[in-house]
């Protein structure tokens, strides 16, 4: 596994974005998981963010697009500050996220930051995705701006979890819309990264919570 990744998943735990315990999941799922990008919460933690996003992104989508589309709420600050990393690293493309709501005065229209026109190429920028369910919901809006190419999503963590169907939601997503997918880590790799590995003097992932994962991987799990 690369150092960043390692980096990264420290950081989660850090920032208490990657938690363990009993949660339920946006589509349902009682999860032994959750990871919650709403506590990055200072400068610091959205500028070391930003700067794992970049390098994920760059990974896979390399440097030819020209807009970030954070859908509302959480990806707007993810592809603000994925925006000014990739900056950093002499890559400048603009930032675009949705309203919730149409604005009819000052600023109209349903976007916020740079327009979306015809041939621009798109890669949109998530937290987390479980069933896809943000995507199909973000996708009309990309498209209704113009002749656009979404060349694909990036989410922090891939749950490595069925969508709706036997397949992952990042391997439906692809398949369903023709775009790819890539994450900075994986469920995987963090299970694997963090088992019986001692954090600021405990376990986090012990015998009795990697059960409970396996567990619930029996059930949601890819086959």
């Amino acid at each position: 596994m690369e150092d960043y990744k390692k980096e990264f998943i420290d950081f989660m735990i850090e920032c208490e974005v990657l938690k363990f315990g009993d949660f339920v999941t946006k589509s349902g799922r009682k999860t032994p998981f959750f990871v919650n990008t709403g506590f990055y919460r200072t400068g610091s933690q959205l500028v070391r963010l930003g700067k794992y996003y970049a390098k994920a992104i760059r990974g896979a989508f390399g440097d030819e697009f020209d807009i970030l589309f954070g859908p509302a709420y959480k990806g707007i600050p993810l592809s603000v500050a994925t925006s000014m990393a990739l900056s950093d690293e002499g890559v400048d493309v603009k930032y675009c996220s949705n309203r919730k709501e149409v604005k009819d005065h000052g600023d109209t229209g349903i976007l916020l930051g740079s327009p979306i026109k015809d041939g621009d190429r798109v890669v949109i920028i998530e937290d987390v995705t479980t069933a896809g369910t943000s995507v199909e919901e973000t996708l009309p809006i990309i498209k209704a701006q113009g002749d656009v190419d979404v060349l694909g999503l990036a989410v922090s963590v891939d749950r490595c979890e069925r969508g709706k169907g036997e397949k992952s939601a990042l391997a439906e997503i692809s398949e369903k819309y023709g775009i790819k997918t890539t994450a900075i880590v994986t469920m995987n790799e963090v299970v694997e990264y963090l088992y019986n590995k001692e954090t600021d003097g405990r376990v986090i992932i012990d015998d009795k919570l990697k059960c409970a994962i396996d567990d619930y991987y029996k059930i949601y799990g890819v086959k």
